[in-house]
Order: structure tokens, then sequence, then C-alpha cells
């Protein structure tokens, strides 16, 4: 699949990623001292929901625009919403136009003391992050590959800290790439939490992928999945989850809480759709 940010922004799998950042970079909150976060995949720092991109597929009317007029949402799930509505550009509207990108959301989330890094390849995001965070001398912005970036930047000095690696499935072989990724990653620094991103369409994809991630020799992964379309119809992009190493504590139940908000909210079929936390691998 092409998993390309531009045309899927503030979809579904947005939200549920948003989401669970803020609850990621939250725990870190808990304790004074600096953390490090770095974005293996940043994309842009916002896009435009009217753009050509986003209004060819339109599929953030079935993610952030069904959560922008409700009430009584899930703690962490109205965090995310309450960004998204004061966002510039959003302030004053009746919809959704303008969304931050996983950069930006975790920009949000730094205090002074602590410090990110954004990877991307592609040119124009690339120039477009460091336009948008040139005046913020907590983060620097790198136009790398992603996975080269897990080995050339960890361990932090920091010594605490989230990795997001997040990529946009556009190649055979994503699966396998996460998964040694996450090897080199964690053999550099076993104390990271590191979340890696998934689709849900080729269940023997994911199952193998699991599989893999079970056999890696690294403990404590937690995994958590939603998917909004029935995920029998093998050709449809019905959900995606999250494999998280090293979670925060009580983030399972977190995630329990804010991923049965988003399975009501934005259900294609609530017959079909749902949502999974569980551990892959424990202590």
């Amino acid at each position: 699949m092409n998993y390309r940010h531009d045309y899927h922004a503030g979809n579904f799998a947005d939200v549920f990623k948003h989401v669970a950042l803020r609850l990621l970079l939250g725990a870190m909150h808990r304790k004074p001292k600096p953390f490090f976060y770095l974005d293996t995949h940043a994309g842009r720092p916002e896009y435009a929901l009217d753009g050509e991109a986003a209004s060819r597929t339109a599929e953030w009317r079935h993610g952030i625009g069904r959560l922008w007029h409700r009430n009584g949402l899930d703690a962490g799930v109205a965090a995310h919403v309450a960004l998204v509505h004061e966002w510039p550009g959003n302030t004053e509207s009746s919809q959704p136009r303008v969304l931050p990108g996983s950069a930006s959301v975790a920009q949000s989330l730094l205090r002074p003391q602590d410090r990110a890094a954004f990877c991307e390849t592609l040119a124009a995001a690339a120039h477009e992050l460091r336009d948008g965070f040139e005046a913020d001398e907590r983060v620097a912005v790198h136009e790398r590959d992603g996975y080269e970036a897990l080995k050339a930047l960890l361990p932090p000095s920091e010594r605490r800290g989230v990795v997001l690696v997040d990529p946009p499935f556009e190649q055979p072989g994503e699966f396998d790439r996460l998964v040694s990724g996450l090897r080199t990653a964690h053999a550099r620094w076993a104390n990271g939490v590191f979340a890696l991103w998934y689709p849900l369409k080729d269940e023997a994809a994911v199952a193998s992928f699991k599989e893999n991630l079970a056999a890696a020799g690294i403990p404590r992964i937690l995994t958590a999945e939603l998917w909004p379309w029935p995920r029998d119809v093998g050709a449809r992009f019905a959900g995606c989850g999250l494999a998280i190493v090293n979670p925060p504590w009580q983030l399972d139940e977190q995630l329990r809480s804010a991923l049965a908000c988003l399975s009501d909210e934005l259900a294609a079929d609530p017959d079909r759709a749902g949502y999974r936390v569980e551990w892959l691998v424990g202590e």
C-alpha cells in the first residue's frame, strides 16, 4: 500500500496515532528529567485539509471531522481534538481546515528541557519542517532516511524518551524493515520507548510481523489496534496498529479507554468495527 499523509491527513489512522503519541509523551512529563523524541518519518508540520490532496480523498471527514463537535470524549481523545481546534486556521471554523502533523503534535508537548529530532527524506517536506521549527532550539530537522537515523541518533544523551517509526508502506518488505530497525535501535538504547505504526490490511503480513517481533528477543511489547472498517475485506485499509516497546506505566489502560471511544465514534460499520490492546511479549 501507499500511505502518503497528504492524502490521508486527519483520517482515523492519523487520529489514533496522534492520540497515542500524546499519551506517550505525556507519560514522559511524570519526571522532571529531560526526554528525547525521534520521529523517523515526520512528514510535514501541518496539512491543509482543503488542499488538493486531502480534498481528493476527504478521509478527514471520517476521522477528525467526526470528533469536531463531539462532547464527552475520552480524556486522551479530547485533548487531541482540543489541540486541533486551537490550531491556527481552525479557531473560528465550523470544521477543521488545518491539521498539525505528528512533528507539531510532539513539539506542543516538549518542555523547555526536552529535545526532538524529525527525519524526512522528501526534500519539500523537510524544507517545510525546517521553516516551521527554525525558531525552536529544542528541535533538529534531518533530511535523511529514518531507519538510518535509528543507528545514527541513538542513544540520546537524555537517556529517556520516545521513538516513533511511522513509514508510508510504499515498498514491499516494510514490515521486515520495521523489525530490523527495532532490533538495531533496541540494541543501542534498550530502555527507550519505541512505537512502530503498521496498517491492518494484509492479515497474513500482520501476523508474520507480530511473530517476528515476538521472536526478536525484546521484552515488553504492547500492541494496540483500531479497525473502523471490516477486516475481512482484504483490499481495504481497514485499520492500523502500534507495537510499543517499553510502554509507560498504565499506557495499556489509557489506550483501551481511548480506543473504545474512537471505535464508537469512528466506526464505519459498528457491528464489524473494533479495537484491541494486548501484550505481545511480557517482561
